[in-house]
C-alpha cells in the first residue's frame, strides 16, 4: 500500500494553499479574467501538479530519497482542487460580498430600509467604516482593529462551510465503494493528473511526456496562446481564431437581428483546444447529446418568441426543467444503488452483511452518524441566523440532493460543466411556495446562502469523491485521505477569507467589475421579495416535473437501446448559461472521437489520448504562465478560457 499523506505532501499542500487562493481571487475577482473554477478540471491547480511533477523527477535523479511517490503529489493535487473550490467564483466570492454589500452606501438604495431589521447581522459585517474601506481600498488588512471586526465573522463562516464540507464527505464515504467498485464508473476528471504524476519518483517525466502526438498537440495550443496573447498587446500580430480584444470566441447573435431568430440569445462560436481534449474523454453518446439539445434549447427560444408565449419571460423554464433532469441522476444512482445500500444498513445496525470495511474512509455507521450530526450542526447555525425550524432541513435537502446528483455525473460521464444558474433551493422553495410564505429571517438567510447557490460550477463535493478515487488508483489509505480532506477543506476557507479581505482592502472593490455586483444581484432579489411578495408559481413545478419525465424517459430508451444516441446529461447541462461556452469544443471533440472510433476502434483511441493530454497542457501552461505575468505587472491578458 502505498503512503500518500505524508509530511511531505501535507506541508507543501499547506504552503501552496494561501498562494493558490490568492492567485485564483486575482484571476477572477480582481481581474475578471480566465475562470479557473467555472469548469470540473481547474487549470491553476493541472499547472501546480505539473510544476511539481517537473520538480520532482529532477530531484529523484539526484536525491531518489526525497522523491514524492504519485500518492504524495496527488494529495497536493487534492488541497489545491479545494483551496480552489473554496476560494471561487460561485462560493466566497460572492458570500464576501453578500456579507457586506448592504451595509455599503444605504442611502443608495432607501427602499431597502425596509428590510435591514431581518438581516442576522452577528453573521455579518456591519461596521460602516470596515465595510466603507473593502469596497473603496487603499488599507491595509490585517489590522488589529479590522481582525477584530472579521474574526467572529470568518470563524462562523468557516465553521458552517466545514460542516457542508463534513457532510459532503461523510455522504461520498457511504457512496464510494458502490461507484467505484461496484459500478467501476470512469472518473474522466482523474485521469490527466493521474498521467501527469504516474511515474512520480522514479526519475522518468511522465509516459506521455515520450509520445510525439503529445507534443504536436501541445505546440499547436500553445503557440495558438502565445500569438493570442500577443495579438492583445501588438495588434499587427494577427490572432489565430480569435476576433481580438482578448476574447477566445466569436458572438453569432448580431447575424440574427430580428425575430423570432434573436430570441436565441448569446451564442459563442468557441475553439477551445483544452476542451477539444477533454472533451475526446468523454462518451460519445454523451458528446452528441451535449451539442444536439443545446441547438434544441435554442430553436425553442425561437418557437417560443414566434408564437407568442414569451409573454412570461422565463419561459420554457429550461433551468427548472434541467434541475428536473438533474434530479433524475439522483433517483437513478440511489436506484442502482438499492442493493448495495441495502448491505450498507445492515451494516450500520449490526447485523451479517456482504460488506468489508476496513478500506473504507470511515465505517458505514460513523459515516451515517457523521452526516446526521454535521447536518444538525447546520440546522441550528441556521436557527442562529434567523431561520423557522422547518426551512433549514428542506434548504440543505434539496442542496445535499443536488450535490450528489452532480458528483455523480461528474463520477460516470466528467460532465465539464454543470452550472445550473439560479436553480437552488432558494429560487426552488420561493417558486414553488411563493415568496409570501416565508418570514423576513427566512428571506435574508437564504439571500445570504445564495452565495453558494448562485449556481453549482464549482463544487466540493464531486472533488472529494474524485481525491477518494485517486487514493483507489494510487492504492492508498482511505482514511487518510479522508481527514486530509477535512484539514484541507477548513484550511481553504480560511485561507480565502484572508485573500480575497486583503485584496479588497487593497485595491478597493468599486474598482472591479463584478467585486459588488453579486452582492447587489443577492439582496435586490430580497427587496423584491420583501416589496412585492410573489405567490406559488405552478409553472416552475410543472416544468420541474417535465424535466425529470424527459431524463427517465432518456434514460429509458439508453438502457433499452444500445444504439440511442440520446443521453439524460447531454439534456439537464444544455440548457443554462456555461454550455454556451463549450458546445462547440464538444460537437469538435464528438466528431473527431466518432472518426477515430469508426476507423480505429479502441485502440486508435488509446493512441489518441496522448494528444488530449497535450491540448489540455499546452493551454494550460501557457495561460497560466500568462496570467501570472499579468497579475506580477498589472496588465489585461488575453482569456483563453472565457
Amino acid at each position: 500500500m502505498q503512503k500518500a499523506v505524508t509530511w511531505r505532501s501535507l506541508l507543501v499542500g499547506t504552503l501552496l494553499t494561501p498562494l493558490n487562493a490568492w492567485w485564483v481571487i486575482q484571476m477572477e475577482l480582481v481581474r475578471y479574467s480566465a475562470h479557473p473554477t467555472t469548469i470540473s478540471i481547474l487549470f491553476n491547480v493541472i499547472f501546480i501538479v505539473l510544476v511539481l511533477s517537473v520538480i520532482n523527477t529532477l530531484v529523484a535523479r539526484k536525491r531518489p530519497s526525497w522523491a514524492m511517490n504519485q500518492g504524495e503529489l496527488l494529495v497536493i493535487y487534492m488541497m489545491m482542487a479545494l483551496s480552489s473550490v473554496m476560494a471561487s467564483h460561485d462560493l466566497m466570492q460572492i458570500l464576501i460580498q453578500v456579507l457586506t454589500y448592504p451595509f455599503y452606501m444605504p442611502s443608495s438604495h432607501p427602499d431597502w430600509a425596509r428590510w435591514l431589521p431581518f438581516l442576522p447581522k452577528q453573521v455579518m459585517m456591519s461596521d460602516p467604516v470596515a465595510v466603507a474601506n473593502f469596497y473603496q481600498g487603499n488599507t491595509a488588512f490585517p489590522t488589529v482593529q479590522l481582525w477584530k471586526l472579521w474574526a467572529p465573522v470568518i470563524l462562523f463562516w468557516t465553521l458552517f462551510l466545514g460542516l457542508i464540507l463534513w457532510v459532503m464527505q461523510c455522504l461520498n464515504a457511504l457512496l464510494r465503494r458502490q461507484w467505484m467498485d461496484n459500478e467501476k464508473l470512469s472518473f474522466p476528471v482523474v485521469m490527466l493528473p493521474m498521467a501527469l504524476t504516474d511515474d512520480a519518483g522514479s526519475g522518468q517525466f511522465p509516459a506521455m511526456f515520450r509520445k510525439p502526438a503529445f507534443w504536436l498537440a501541445f505546440g499547436a495550443a500553445a503557440i495558438m496562446d502565445i500569438t493570442n496573447s500577443l495579438n492583445l498587446y501588438y495588434p499587427s500580430i494577427p490572432g489565430l481564431l480569435t476576433p481580438g480584444f482578448g476574447l477566445s470566441y466569436v458572438d453569432i447573435l448580431p447575424y440574427f437581428p430580428n425575430k423570432p431568430w434573436n430570441a436565441i440569445g448569446w451564442t459563442p462560436i468557441s475553439w477551445y483546444p483544452f476542451m477539444i481534449g477533454f472533451g475526446m474523454l468523454l462518451p460519445l453518446d454523451f458528446l452528441f447529446s451535449c451539442w444536439f439539445f443545446y441547438i434544441y434549447w435554442k430553436l425553442l427560444q425561437v418557437g417560443v418568441v414566434a408564437y407568442g408565449y414569451d409573454k412570461d419571460p422565463r419561459f420554457p423554464y429550461a433551468n427548472y426543467q434541467g434541475m428536473g433532469a438533474y434530479l433524475s441522476f439522483f433517483l437513478y444512482s440511489i436506484w442502482l444503488s438499492r442493493h448495495y445500500l441495502k448491505q450498507v444498513g445492515k451494516a450500520i445496525i449490526g447485523r451479517k452483511n456482504d460488506l468489508d470495511e476496513s478500506r473504507e474512509p470511515l465505517k458505514y455507521r460513523w459515516a451515517l452518524l457523521g452526516a446526521l450530526l454535521g447536518a444538525a450542526g447546520l440546522m441550528l447555525l441556521c436557527l442562529y441566523m434567523g431561520m423557522s425550524w422547518w426551512v433549514p432541513p428542506v434548504f440543505f435537502g434539496i442542496y445535499f440532493l443536488l450535490a450528489v446528483a452532480i458528483t455523480r455525473m461528474r463520477a460516470e460521464m466528467g460532465t465539464p460543466i454543470h452550472d445550473i444558474h439560479f436553480t437552488g433551493p432558494d429560487y426552488i422553495m420561493t417558486d414553488l411556495a411563493g415568496s409570501s410564505g416565508y418570514k423576513g429571517s427566512d428571506l435574508a438567510a437564504m439571500s445570504i446562502m445564495y452565495s453558494f447557490n448562485r449556481a453549482y460550477r464549482a463544487h466540493p463535493m464531486p472533488h472529494q469523491m474524485e481525491a477518494m478515487k485517486m487514493a483507489q488508483r494510487t492504492n492508498s489509505k482511505q482514511s487518510a485521505w479522508f481527514w486530509a480532506m477535512i484539514y484541507a477543506g477548513v484550511l481553504a476557507i480560511f485561507c480565502a477569507f484572508i485573500a480575497i479581505l486583503q485584496l479588497g482592502y487593497h485595491y478597493g472593490m468599486n474598482a472591479k467589475v463584478f467585486a459588488k455586483f453579486f452582492g447587489f444581484e443577492a439582496w435586490n432579489r430580497m427587496n423584491g421579495w420583501v416589496q412585492a411578495p410573489t405567490p406559488a408559481n405552478p409553472k416552475a413545478g410543472i416544468a420541474l416535473g417535465v424535466g425529470l419525465l424527459i431524463a427517465v424517459i432518456l434514460q429509458s430508451m439508453r438502457m433499452a437501446f444500445p444504439w440511442w444516441p440520446f443521453h439524460p446529461l447531454g439534456f439537464a447541462i444544455s440548457g443554462n448559461w456555461e454550455i454556451n461556452l463549450v458546445w462547440m469544443p464538444l460537437f469538435i471533440a464528438w466528431m473527431v472521437k466518432s472518426v477515430v472510433f469508426r476507423y480505429g476502434g479502441l485502440q486508435g483511441f488509446q493512441r489518441l489520448l496522448p494528444l488530449c493530454y497535450g491540448l489540455m497542457l499546452g493551454q494550460f501552461t501557457v495561460g497560466s504562465i500568462v496570467n501570472i505575468i499579468g497579475i506580477i505587472h498589472e496588465i489585461p491578458t488575453y482569456m483563453f478560457w472565457q
